[in-house]
């Protein structure tokens, strides 16, 4: 051991005893002087964070950082902003800070870095001193994202661990734009080259060197993970002990040391080894655009972990449920932790911290230290300008207090994550008239008003239509307005409106209003913009009545099968309280398929008591059809008005096909399909079967059948191989919710199949 340490002393960039760098991050953010007027897209500002071996005597007064568009601060270029800074509840390391700013001479994606010569000890590579520290964060200058700042990494990159103790760390991320972050595990990183062989010109004399301003990064040698058995070797291999999770150890099983996605909580389960370790951790910053998640940049961190074989016990700390609250509430937590202890490990006082970038203006305070117990309360004033898609994440530390600290008995430390979710509050007061239209020009609507929205931040107000009151009710989180609940949308408007009229506007801007004999219902809720998004509770529901009823299809029946000869039944209701001038008629349209875009007029209808039409000379046998009526008031030719048309949704035929159900011909598979707008769920459907091409169909049974269609297996052992059996399907529908037009009858066309092996 003494050999292979004076070897990477003689080969170090500078002398052993120099070496200081434990850890480091840098971070982004963009032009914020003011006047606003005179900020300069292109003009960045870094702030470098080093974090150093308290025992060198290495000062680190200034740095040497890379722009990532070919200039360089040159050698040393960067100096500390004021002295070393201590680390509340840490003796060994201080924390230095440089501040620095950049001119990009166009928009496009950076990579801002440093090279320093004096990285600290590490079991996890091969000769760390001989190589080079490296960290760097990478980002995007594109106008259409504004001004963008990097994730800030609030908790410091140094942590002490003990033997056989399950060791936890959180760089407690926070994005100040709102973005989504993602963590993963990646190696440590040197630059061959180091400083010298990496700046260039302009920088010359003393602060030159003969690079390109371009470093090439690339992993430290025989970089290991802190889990890898090699680090250890054979007689000594790292297990898991046992840890309530997550994740939840498994004793003696091999160890891990992962990181969450989501949070970034690193767990090591568990240290075997005495000693330094160092791995680096990527947080990339994900947006979401028009086009997309987006990945925008990402900040690589270099941390060390500190490994004593203490028989000190780490502490255990207990943190709130996770919580959701509307923007404008209090969120007050407490926290708690209870040192370790045992007969080699008395019980000390604990010192409590809580980072996030939430803090300030959140506070934390610490109300008791123990033992027993220590305790703490977090206090957070939401406001509106936090509401967010994302929860907020308060990373809890707990750190014991041993006496003496030594590096035989260092602080150890517990924590956990807690999730804050913001929500908008509900839109307030939404109220519902109807306005009786007269003409086409003036169809049914409905006026919706409501206060004001109370979030000034919020940008559209979302209106959502149902028929009929839905029963929503949303839950202790749950914003905006579920498919489940039956709405459909219908407008965006700015939040700072109050009123919405709805005249039930195609996409092509054509007010088609709103059917008579209906109540529609309304709720509406406020979604916020971009990059943290989020939305409110939905609002109360309003509902509207017009008087009346409109026409409904009611029935499509297949009543003959044939190329030439097919023939089905087409029936509609009467609209009641019909009102208004205009002669009217019904108007028959007829188009192919399920769902077709195009429709022939097949009759006009002007007799309101004939209700009933048979479609004839069609070919039922290879199509499906599928219909519309139209109640139509028309107007003398001098009137110069439109005619006003009252169309019901559409409704097809039902289509079966029949075909053998396996290569043995052992059975038929029986399907059928259809698009209509009534409920056939309620009732099942009967399947109707006849052996041969001619003779009478008996019933055969009957089966579940869904929105769209069903299937009927038919394995009757009565079925001979050879022989065609013919199969037609009835179905029974009504109109929801009430049963209002119940036991709507309506055949399928006759299919007939040859049951022959494959």
């Amino acid at each position: 051991m003494l050999v292979l340490l004076a070897a990477a002393m003689a080969v170090a960039p500078t002398s052993a005893w120099a070496t200081h760098i434990r850890a480091g991050d840098i971070r982004v953010r963009p032009d914020t002087t003011l006047p606003v007027s005179g900020r300069n897209p292109r003009r960045v500002f870094f702030k470098l964070t080093l974090y150093t071996d308290n025992s060198s005597s290495v000062l680190a007064d200034f740095a040497t950082v890379f722009f990532g568009d070919g200039v360089s601060s040159c050698k040393d270029g960067v100096p500390r902003q004021g002295g070393r800074r201590p680390i509340p509840g840490n003796t060994d390391t201080s924390v230095n800070v440089y501040y620095f700013e950049h001119i990009y001479p166009s928009a496009g994606q950076y990579t801002v870095s440093y090279i320093g010569e004096n990285r600290n000890d590490a079991l996890n590579m091969d000769r760390p001193l001989a190589q080079t520290f490296y960290i760097s964060t990478t980002f995007t200058l594109d106008p259409s994202l504004g001004g963008n700042s990097s994730p800030i990494l609030t908790a410091p990159a140094v942590d002490k661990a003990g033997v056989r103790q399950v060791f936890l760390h959180n760089p407690a991320a926070f994005d100040a734009d709102g973005d989504s972050l993602a963590f993963r595990l990646r190696t440590s990183q040197q630059v061959a080259a180091g400083i010298d062989g990496s700046v260039g010109p302009p920088c010359a004399g003393g602060t030159g060197g003969t690079g390109n301003n371009l470093p090439v990064p690339q992993t430290v040698t025989n970089f290991r993970y802190p889990n890898d058995p090699l680090i250890t070797g054979g007689a000594n291999p790292p297990v898991q002990v046992a840890y309530e999770g997550p994740p939840r150890g498994i004793p003696d099983a091999p160890a891990i040391f992962v990181q969450d996605v989501n949070t970034g909580q690193i767990t090591w389960n568990a240290p075997v080894a005495v000693g330094f370790y160092n791995v680096a951790m990527v947080v990339e910053e994900w947006r979401r655009t028009p086009a997309g998640r987006r990945k925008i940049g990402e900040v690589i961190r270099d941390m060390q972990i500190i490994v004593s074989a203490t028989s000190n016990l780490r502490p255990t700390i207990t943190i709130p449920e996770d919580i959701c609250v509307i923007a404008g509430e209090t969120v007050t937590g407490q926290v708690s932790a209870v040192d370790g202890v045992s007969p080699t490990s008395p019980q000390t006082a604990v010192d409590l911290f809580a980072y996030s970038g939430i803090i300030p203006p959140a506070t934390f305070t610490q109300t008791a230290k123990g033992p027993p117990t220590a305790r703490g309360t977090f206090v957070w004033q939401t406001q509106c300008n936090n509401v967010a898609r994302l929860p907020y994440l308060v990373v809890f530390k707990a750190q014991d207090t041993p006496s003496p600290v030594t590096a035989a008995n260092p602080p150890l430390i517990d924590e956990k994550t807690w999730r804050i979710t913001v929500i908008g509050p509900a839109p307030q007061n939404l109220r519902a008239t109807s306005i009786i239209g007269t003409s086409a020009t003036d169809p049914n609507r409905v006026r919706l008003d409501w206060n004001l929205y109370q979030c000034a931040n919020a940008s559209r107000i979302l209106i959502y239509r149902k028929v009929n009151p839905s029963g929503f009710v949303p839950g202790p989180c749950e914003t905006g307005i579920p498919a489940s609940a039956g709405y459909t949308f219908v407008a965006s408007v700015p939040a700072t409106a109050i009123t919405f009229t709805d005249s039930n506007t195609t996409a092509g801007g054509q007010n088609l209003g709103l059917e008579r004999g209906q109540n529609y219902c309304y709720r509406i809720y406020a979604d916020f913009p971009g990059p943290a998004f989020g939305a409110s509770i939905a609002s109360a529901e309003a509902c509207a009545a017009f008087p009346g009823a409109p026409t409904r299809l009611v029935k499509v029946d297949v009543e003959n099968t044939g190329t030439a000869t097919g023939q089905i039944g087409v029936c509609w209701t009467r609209p009641k309280a019909i009102g208004g001038d205009g002669v009217p008629s019904y108007v028959l349209s007829r188009g192919v398929g399920p769902a077709p875009t195009a429709f022939t007029t097949i009759a006009t209808i002007t007799t309101l008591a004939d209700t009933c039409f048979t479609d004839t000379g069609i070919n039922t046998q290879d199509l499906q059809y599928t219909y519309k009526i139209e109640f139509v008031r028309t107007f003398p030719t001098g009137s110069n008005q439109p005619p006003v048309r009252e169309t019901a949704p559409t409704a097809s035929s039902v289509r079966t096909t029949a075909v053998p159900a396996n290569a043995a011909a052992t059975a038929v598979a029986v399907r059928w399909t259809y698009n209509v707008p009534w409920d056939n769920t309620t009732r099942p459907a009967v399947i109707f079967r006849r052996t041969g091409n001619t003779g009478p169909y008996v019933r055969l049974n009957t089966a579940p059948t869904g929105a769209t269609g069903g299937t009927y297996l038919d394995n009757d052992p009565a079925l001979v191989k050879g022989q065609t059996y013919c199969y037609y399907v009835r179905t029974e529908g009504q109109y929801a919710p009430t049963g209002y037009l119940s036991s709507l009858l309506n055949k399928s066309q006759e299919q007939c199949a040859a049951l022959i092996a494959a």
